[in-house]
């Protein structure tokens, strides 16, 4: 399978330019607009990617093929690989649009071996929940929660206890705990009450503050925790601790916020990690860690479908390295000997599910330049010579034959820019 804007062996057919300009007529002046505006600033923009995607219909079978796979209770998972420039997030914006037009929750997360590094998970279920993007709704999570559970509550017979039976049983008591806070509303003091001492820890308006914090999964202090939970009525919360120690907690925590988010309606929760390659720029304890997440999306052994699909942006040199791995290597911890790694990585993941990208042809690079002559006589309302236009355009592109694609769709704009200023003068 190849990729939308480096996609492999792309010859224009009368019905993909028929898709296109069909697509094309259905999107707003405005967005059409924004997108031309996006793509000389060299931003991604949802829809311009998706109309000037080569072979689209490959690439969305392939993920299609996804979707299904998580309606089927499956645990599919997709690596796009490519090398810088050939598009990787291109296909991720693609694949995250699409996603969200057939009803699933999408993250899209750039890993950063400083600020987000795969191995400890605690900061990339931060950067995934701080993501969260609904198909339906701009609204976050916490106001999409809070709006399903109350509704959930007035159709039950024990409201109380209505939030806490609608989620995962997998779930981290701690987080379990903050959903099932959030979904209540405070305790009803009298003014006299809330004068004794007894109710001096009773602050509502701090509350959502630290619930969110919590959710987030920030550390927040016990006694401050235990005040939320008495009053918005969780009588569970003493039961378990409330401490989250070590990736585990909000590895689990994502699993069941997939389970919740299917529950709540949508189809599943699509993850969308860029810069995958970054995992291998760690140490080898690092990175033995980070493979081990990585396995378990790969090859969950979770005998419950979790409605997530993780979608991975590789360079080679990720695919590399674990080929390049000494599995053997252990470390020495007083007179015992640690393996570092706990299994062959380089045979477990023979059989991943890959997309793999290639730079266009020549041929492609001017059905392309076609299509985005189209975009942007839409967007401004004009008719471009077309032949002079395009030998400019084509003229332009030889000279950047190792450029990034962002790039060199910049200066395909600008061409277009300078061909309407010229007629318009």
């Amino acid at each position: 399978m190849e990729s939308i804007l480096q996609g492999g062996g792309i010859q224009a057919s009368d019905r993909e330019n028929r898709s296109f300009r069909e697509a094309l007529e259905r999107e707003s002046d405005f967005r059409i607009r924004r997108a031309v505006e996006r793509l000389r600033e060299g931003l991604f923009d949802p829809v311009a990617v998706r109309l000037l995607t080569a072979h689209e219909n490959r690439l969305r079978e392939e993920t299609e093929r996804g979707f299904r796979a998580v309606d089927a209770g499956k645990s599919p998972h997709l690596c796009v690989v490519g090398a810088y420039g050939q598009g990787k997030s291109h296909s991720l914006t693609y694949i995250q649009d699409r996603a969200s037009r057939e009803g699933f929750v999408t993250s899209m997360v750039n890993l950063d071996p400083r600020e987000v590094p795969f191995q400890n998970f605690r900061e990339v279920y931060r950067a995934l929940t701080a993501g969260l993007r609904f198909p339906d709704t701009e609204a976050s999570f916490i106001v999409q929660w809070k709006r399903w559970a109350q509704q959930q509550m007035a159709e039950s017979q024990d409201p109380v206890n209505a939030p806490a039976d609608v989620l995962p049983k997998e779930m981290p008591h701690l987080f379990k705990s903050v959903l099932v806070a959030m979904a209540h509303r405070n305790l009803p003091l009298s003014e006299k009450e809330k004068r004794l001492k007894k109710h001096a820890a009773f602050r509502p308006k701090e509350f959502p503050v630290l619930l969110a914090r919590a959710l987030a999964g920030e550390t927040v202090p016990y006694h401050r925790l235990r005040n939320v939970f008495k009053y918005r009525r969780v009588p569970f919360f003493k039961e378990a601790p409330l401490t989250l120690c070590g990736t585990e907690p909000f590895f689990q925590m994502t699993r069941s916020l997939g389970r919740l988010l299917r529950n709540m309606g949508y189809r599943g929760w699509v993850l969308l990690f860029d810069e995958g390659e970054s995992i291998v720029q760690a140490n080898v304890l690092l990175r033995s860690k980070a493979y081990k997440l990585l396995h378990r999306f790969f090859s969950p052994e979770e005998p419950d479908p979790s409605f997530l699909y993780p979608v991975f942006a590789f360079t080679e040199d990720f695919f590399h390295q674990v080929r390049q791995e000494d599995y053997d290597q252990v470390r020495v911890r007083g007179e015992v000997e640690i393996p570092y790694f706990d299994r062959n990585y380089a045979q477990e993941w023979r059989e991943l599910t890959v997309y793999r990208l290639s730079d266009l042809s020549r041929e492609e690079w001017e059905d392309l330049s076609r299509k985005l002559m189209d975009l942007h006589a839409r967007a401004y309302r004009w008719q471009p010579p077309e032949a002079e236009v395009h030998r400019e355009m084509a003229n332009r592109l030889s000279t950047m034959s190792r450029q990034e694609t962002r790039l060199k769709l910049k200066a395909l704009v600008d061409c277009l820019d300078l061909a309407y200023q010229e007629q318009v003068l």
